[in-house]
């Protein structure tokens, strides 16, 4: 207002500032109303319209006309917003031609046109600004919860991974105790140093579970922990195998063909537990009868070989574990590898595992 009494006078006649309390009061009601943001366009370029309808300046309806615009600018899209800008300039040009006599008008007259340009530009640069920042929150939000996502994939795998090497580890030893206490129960009348021999087995087997278990468990300690972080296990024990086998009657022999050479850790500790495996199964389903374990170390590739001469029924008694989680957990050691694993009764009797694992030589 006092801009208006300054600049222009006439723009104070009672019927102008009644106007402008009128467009003023919608202004600020139709916001609480929570109506559509083009409404207070409407209402402001309808007052500015009726203040040169009445002779007056629309200098007063100028600053709520402005305001409008960028509001209207701000929450609509860039095609709503430069329609709406291009009608309310229009309707200002054609209020000022029709109800401005020719002589009174100017430049002046149309300094709110620019303005209400300019708003709406100002609109349009802000919410893509907002839009941006939402953009940047959205994408940041997505990361993290991929990250989160990729955290509980990796924890999953490991639980797998855990839970196999427990099958596999105390599952063996556990086995290997079986045959032992069964044996000892007949043995303990006809033979006891013999009975005393097997119990003995069985104390050396029951401390290497609860070892493996220890060591087994020690995967969930924190980085940094005294224990060991991965469990005990490798070709490099395969002696100290066969002989826990030995001692419960399986005849185990092992043949080596290739050049030997340091595996990849994990193609290692597989191999060494497709084996255990392999002899387990063939101690529970053919107690007695003879193993034979082939190696052959390959150019980049590991070929293993577990068979065993046990009768058919107990060939057929091991195939039939495949649909347990012994034979389903090889093959998924092995294909994580990126190698393969067969397993199934051989036609002459007994029982075989073939598998191939992908083993460069370390360091190459």
């Amino acid at each position: 207002m006092t801009y208006a009494r300054v600049h222009q006078r006439t723009a104070l006649v009672p019927a102008a500032t009644a106007i402008a309390a009128v467009v003023y009061v919608a202004f600020a009601v139709i916001p609480i109303l929570r109506w559509p943001p083009w409404l207070p366009v409407a209402v402001s370029v309808a007052g500015a319209v009726a203040s040169l309808a009445a002779g007056a300046s629309d200098a007063l309806v100028g600053p709520a006309l402005v305001a409008a615009v960028f509001v209207f600018s701000v929450r609509s899209e860039r095609t709503p917003a430069i329609t709406g800008t291009a009608a309310v300039v229009g309707v200002l040009l054609v209020g000022h031609l029709v109800f401005t006599p020719p002589a009174k008008s100017g430049l002046s007259d149309l300094a709110v046109v620019p303005w209400t340009a300019v708003a709406a530009a100002v609109g349009q640069a802000v919410r893509t600004r907002r839009a941006h920042q939402a953009m940047l929150e959205e994408r940041a939000w997505r990361a993290e919860e991929g990250r989160e996502h990729e955290a509980r994939r990796r924890v999953q795998e490991e639980r797998l991974r855990i839970a196999r090497e427990l099958h596999d580890a105390v599952g063996h030893h556990v086995a290997l105790i079986s045959v032992q206490a069964g044996a000892m129960g007949y043995l303990l009348d006809t033979d006891p140093d013999k009975a005393r021999e097997s119990l003995a087995h069985i104390q050396q087997a029951s401390e290497a579970a609860l070892e493996e278990l220890r060591l087994t468990v020690g995967l969930l300690r924190q980085p940094g922990d005294s224990e060991p972080t991965e469990p005990a296990g490798g070709l490099g024990r395969l002696d100290e195998l066969i002989d826990s086998f030995a001692a419960t009657g399986l005849r185990v022999s092992c043949d080596v063909t290739g050049q030997v050479r340091p595996l990849p850790e994990a193609v290692d500790l597989t191999a060494y537990r497709l084996i255990q495996e392999s002899l387990t199964n063939t101690a529970k389903h053919a107690a007695g009868a003879a193993a034979v374990i082939r190696l052959a170390f390959r150019p980049e590739v590991l070929a293993l070989a577990v068979e065993d001469n046990g009768p058919l029924i107990a060939s057929a008694a091991a195939g039939g574990s495949d649909d347990g989680h012994g034979i389903i957990g090889m093959r998924e050691r092995a294909a994580a590898l990126g190698g393969w694993l067969s397993a199934g009764p051989r036609p002459t009797g007994g029982f075989r595992v073939l598998a191939e694992l992908p083993a460069p030589g370390v360091g190459s």
